[in-house]
């Protein structure tokens, strides 16, 4: 149970746009009962469906950096990126490659302790997949 804030919290962030249709298609639904106009239904699911929706995922879409090869900044590692590839060819689902990201990170992290620099690495890596996760989403 400790882990549903950060589950609550991924799908917020991640699937805000379901949400957000299913609360105007409530609010719809419930806008006739509160005002007693039956033409409100419409015009709720319109506005809401058709012109707050795309307004607000055009606003909150991220921006692509402007570099032609976004893996830039990213450490050249081939496991990652065989990792990145099965994931890429849809050989691995999510959890598969999320448990083989864990386990690669971890044996980084232990191999760069040493250095000092392994926060910095880890979150360069993780922002990289993320990138790379949302480019295969959209």
């Amino acid at each position: 149970m400790t882990d549903l804030p950060r589950r609550i919290a991924w799908n917020l962030r991640h699937r805000w746009r379901r949400i957000f249709a299913v609360l105007v298609l409530g609010a719809g639904v419930a806008a006739p009962l509160v005002t007693g106009l039956w033409w409100s239904l419409p015009l709720v699911w319109f506005f809401g469906l058709f012109v707050a929706l795309p307004v607000l995922h055009t606003l909150t879409k991220p921006v692509p950096d402007g570099d032609d090869d976004g893996d830039a900044d990213a450490p050249d590692d081939p496991a990652l990126r065989a990792l990145r590839e099965r994931y890429a060819r849809g050989e691995i689902d999510e959890r598969e490659f999320e448990r083989k990201l864990d386990r690669l990170l971890a044996t980084e992290d232990a191999e760069t302790a040493d250095r000092g620099d392994t926060e910095d690495i880890a979150e360069r890596v993780r922002d990289g997949l993320r990138r790379e996760v949302e480019r295969v989403r959209e």
